[in-house]
């Protein structure tokens, strides 16, 4: 308690009363009643805040004892006990109520939990017209650098990653699994040029629409938009796709195989394949104990993940399909993980965007709950960024 005291302090001097209310909760109840572990301004600040808090303690003690009968001291100290209680057991049951999660994934909720976002916008508001992590160098702070340019960096990366360049991919058929708003499909047909055709998929009918409005208003017309099952893709040919890209949609998917052997299925021979996806760690190497499972448990949980596997297993996937040159893999977790705080700190700085959903205020907070446990599973390597890409072999 006396540490989320000296947090909240801390916070009160350097932001808003609102914002210092918004971050301390999130922070504290992720670890019970332990303040954030990452914050160095507030180390820095501790023992000043601890020497005033003191002082001021020593002299109001000093005026107590001079003024105040026995009684009124019994009955303070009974009042700050009650308190005490009071805040503990409100904290306690809020830290139990989160830790519930409460969007498991069932059939059919992906497409439903993004429809409602969609709706509500507070997803966009916040990370524009991208549903994905940002991209960091070791110099760059999150607080210096606006989330969308991240976003941005993160695709420049990506292509780099999969060996895709508009000089030599200009006229490329592109598959996006998983497009969201279609940011990414609409980000890549421009870059590619306009002799590139872009198709996005997603499950989610309100995504659909409100990629196509963006791609007229952007005025792109070659990314394209639709509602088709990942693990089915029945409206696409064998080797249809010069390129597959695959950004953060793996972890929404019930089959994990029958998701690769898809998308290893629509590429043409020769054509390139890149994802991105969170990953949990290789458990044959380190076995996950009862805190992993818990915590995982969550994760899967709370935004509607049926399971992660590791990026280890998903090379294994994209091997056993035989139709594959060597495959690649990479954990970029510190390139990307500034962007969960990064998005909590947007919440704080700019709180109109789920100000104005007073019915959603639960959800939104929930939801910057999770990000910190989040970014906490990365930190401590239960959770790895899974970065996988390999060609298609040539036809025989």
């Amino acid at each position: 308690l006396h540490g989320l005291l000296d947090l909240f302090q801390f916070l009160c001097m350097r932001m808003k009363l609102l914002q210092a209310a918004i971050l301390v909760p999130i922070f504290s109840l992720c670890d019970g009643f332990s303040p954030a572990p990452t914050l160095p301004a507030i180390v820095a600040t501790r023992q000043s805040i601890a020497t005033t808090t003191k002082t001021t303690t020593t002299a109001t003690t000093t005026q107590l004892n001079m003024v105040a009968t026995p009684l009124a001291q019994k009955a303070l100290v009974k009042i700050g006990v009650a308190a005490g209680a009071a805040v503990l057991a409100g904290t306690g049951f809020v830290k139990l109520v989160l830790d519930k999660p409460s969007r498991p994934y069932q059939d059919g909720s992906v497409g439903k939990e993004y429809d409602e976002w969609t709706e509500q916008g507070v997803v966009e508001y916040y990370w524009g017209e991208h549903i994905h992590l940002g991209y960091y160098s070791k110099e760059e702070k999150y607080r210096n650098k606006p989330l969308r340019e991240a976003q941005y960096a993160f695709i420049d990366e990506m292509m780099k990653f999969g060996g895709i360049d508009p000089a030599t991919d200009g006229e490329a058929k592109v598959l996006d699994v998983g497009c969201g708003f279609g940011g990414t499909s609409r980000y890549l047909a421009r870059k590619l040029g306009p002799k590139a055709e872009v198709t996005g998929i997603t499950l989610s009918p309100k995504q659909v629409e409100r990629a196509t409005e963006l791609a007229i208003e952007q005025n792109t017309p070659n990314a394209k938009f639709m509602v088709e099952d990942a693990l089915e893709m029945p409206s696409f040919a064998d080797n249809t796709f010069d390129i597959v890209w695959a950004c953060e949609s793996g972890e929404h998917m019930p089959d994990k195989k029958k998701y690769i052997d898809q998308m290893m299925r629509v590429l043409k021979p020769g054509g390139k394949f890149v994802m991105a996806t969170w990953c949990q760690r290789d458990d044959r190497e380190v076995p996950f104990d009862k805190r992993d499972l818990r915590d995982l448990k969550y994760l899967y949980e709370e935004w509607s993940h049926p399971y992660f596997i590791s990026k280890e297993a998903y090379k294994e996937l994209v091997e056993e399909t035989g139709l594959m040159n060597e495959v690649k893999t990479e954990n970029w977790v510190k390139e990307t993980i500034a962007s969960w705080r990064h998005t909590i700190w947007l919440g704080v700085k700019d709180p109109w965007g789920w100000l104005r959903k007073p019915r959603r205020y639960m959800r939104c907070f929930r939801d910057g709950y999770c990000l910190e446990r989040m970014h906490r599973a990365f930190k401590r390597g239960l959770m790895e960024y899974g970065m996988v890409t390999a060609t298609k072999k040539s036809a025989p």
